[in-house]
């Protein structure tokens, strides 16, 4: 799926929303291992990842190809800011309908209007992918994700109380959301 959009950040620098390419999968890779490192409220930690550099290069490619998945990046200044991502949840018939989203952004970029941006752009983008529920998991603490979360219309439908366990925080529960794209 195919995708490209300049937003104005909050301190006016122009952040460019695309797709992430092959050329990309050094900086996402980078990107990634570093938001997991960051912040407590991601599912994995950094050494945890196991994803190479030719598997993310394949990744990025088949995710712009697809015609019901993605994978966006936030660029700024020439620098992979975030990603976020939209996944079919199942194949099947009775779940082709529903989508799953995932994001995280740099610390250094946080307050800017970037989560908000690549939240939008993937709502664009699972509708323009004839989905008609987007879902997500949040953790309960991280109560600026989910106030952005119910600023774009998802709803909490459920918590799992103990979805994580943290080797800083202990148990952490997550909320459930979703988003209906249909109405």
């Amino acid at each position: 799926m195919k995708y490209n959009k300049t937003v104005k950040l909050k301190d006016g620098r122009p952040c460019v929303i695309r797709n992430g390419t092959e050329q990309d999968a050094e900086a996402v890779l980078s990107n990634f291992i570093k938001t997991h490192g960051e912040t407590d409220f991601l599912t994995t930690y950094p050494e945890e990842t196991s994803i190479t550099l030719e598997q993310e290069r394949a990744y990025l490619t088949k995710r712009t190809e697809s015609d019901r998945e993605v994978e966006l990046v936030a660029e700024v200044d020439g620098v992979i800011a975030g990603t976020a991502g939209v996944d079919l949840m199942r194949s099947t018939e009775k779940t082709r309908h529903r989508a799953k989203f995932g994001i995280s952004i740099e610390k250094a970029w946080w307050g800017l209007g970037i989560g908000r941006a690549l939240t939008e752009a993937c709502i664009e983008c699972a509708k323009a992918a004839d989905y008609l529920q987007m879902e997500l998991e949040v953790v309960a603490d991280n109560t600026r994700a989910v106030t952005l979360y119910q600023s774009v219309g998802f709803v909490e439908y459920g918590r799992n109380p103990k979805a994580f366990r943290s080797r800083i925080n202990g148990w952490q529960e997550n909320v459930l959301m979703r988003l209906e794209l249909d109405t």
